[in-house]
């Protein structure tokens, strides 16, 4: 017999920003149900990087970022669980004068967002972080950004909502969608069917089938990160570190194991990705370019993932063209962990609202009216 729910407010994908807007929805006394393919957070929302970081994103990012800050400053309270959060800094190493320059002019043109980047280089950057090597040579730090544990970060939020009243369906893949005029009515093979007056797109890579669904084609493609983490080591480097251009990234857990990124890995199929034994070669030699302390070290696990990146490398975040009731959320190019608790909030805003204080208008689905597929630049995930 198939279950027949009617909800408020029903979404596609249980990472990070669909959760966190179920979790805001409940908090505004909206009924969700929540529709996960898989387990909530088991994709990018909960295997990227871990970057909690808003220097080096684009300008129109800057505010929503900057709303995302005081979210993570309040997580506990919010989903239970610290997450392994820690404001240590950002460190975005320069490799040449001209990254130098491109960082200063950064830091001008973002002035105003409380970021406070800081400029170092010379004798002042050997002395404060004299562990890294030569191909370094100056820095932009952000003192109040840092790193988190996205394994425990994004299915807290999906477990906070659910206490608050959400319907969370994990292992449940939507196999129809469509809008009949009034409603929005989605079924997961036989046994379920969900109407809403809502629909929140927040599937991740796989968002743009649920777009053209509605007759609004994006040229996303997938990309596939790949990361590692190393031994336990001794603690030296005590921030979340990105370079200039991209090509890696870094991070120290309490622990002692360093978790590094960069470089591309291959799709196994539609689902699953893994890293070549050439791409981490490819990661552990730029590494040690710049943490010589790693030349040693054993890597102990490695893995890849699946994000969507469209041209722009901007999120789609808002209103559909096409359908009434459709928000969209999705597009991040491997750096939604850091805003994705703010695009939450956004999303339920529009929900409840119908607007949203927070500048969103560069993020329209309706920049896409002619796309074609395009390769994905080299991402830095949430990282760098």
């Amino acid at each position: 017999m198939k279950e027949k729910r009617t909800t408020d407010v029903a979404i596609i994908g249980g990472g990070i920003v669909g959760a966190s807007a179920a979790l805001a929805l409940r908090q505004m006394g909206l009924s969700v149900t929540l529709l996960e393919r898989d387990f909530c957070g088991s994709r990018s929302s909960g295997i990227n990087y871990g970057g909690v970081r808003r220097q080096g994103r684009p300008l129109t990012q800057l505010a929503l970022s900057q709303r995302a800050h005081g979210i993570w400053g309040r997580l506990p309270e919010l989903i239970g669980i610290d997450g392994e959060y820690i404001r240590s800094g950002h460190l975005k190493i320069a490799r040449s004068e001209a990254d130098l320059a491109a960082l200063e002019a950064y830091r001008e043109r973002s002035r105003g967002f409380g970021m406070e980047l800081q400029m170092l280089s010379g004798k002042t950057l050997r002395a404060q972080y004299p562990w890294l090597g030569e191909r370094a040579i100056g820095g932009s730090f952000c003192p109040q950004d840092g790193h988190a544990n996205p394994r425990l970060v994004s299915p807290a939020f999906a477990r906070a909502a659910a206490r608050l009243g959400a319907d969370i369906r994990e292992q449940c893949r939507v196999d129809e969608m469509a809008h009949d005029g009034q409603q929005f009515v989605l079924r997961s093979g036989t046994s379920l069917e969900v109407r809403s007056r809502f629909l929140l797109n927040c599937a991740g890579a796989w968002a743009g089938s649920i777009a053209a669904n509605f007759g609004e084609t994006v040229p996303m493609v997938s990309s596939h990160p790949v990361m590692a983490v190393t031994e336990p080591l001794g603690v030296f480097m005590n921030l979340s570190l990105g370079v200039e251009g991209g090509g890696i990234y870094a991070r120290q857990a309490p622990r002692g194991n360093c978790v590094i990124g960069g470089s591309q890995g291959y799709a196994l199929d539609a689902d699953r990705a893994r890293p070549s034994r050439e791409a981490i070669s490819l990661v552990l030699a730029r590494t040690v370019e710049l943490l010589p302390a790693l030349r040693h070290a054993h890597i102990i696990r490695s893995w890849s993932g699946t994000e969507g990146y469209l041209p722009d490398r901007q999120p789609v975040v808002g209103f559909s063209t096409t359908t009434p009731g459709l928000i969209h959320g999705f597009g991040f190019a491997g750096a939604g962990f850091q805003i994705g608790p703010a695009v939450g909030e956004v999303l339920a805003e529009l929900v409840r609202d119908g607007a949203t204080s927070t500048p969103i208008t560069a993020f329209s689905i309706s920049r896409y009216a002619a796309p074609a597929p395009q390769s994905p630049p080299q991402p830095e995930g949430d990282s760098p």
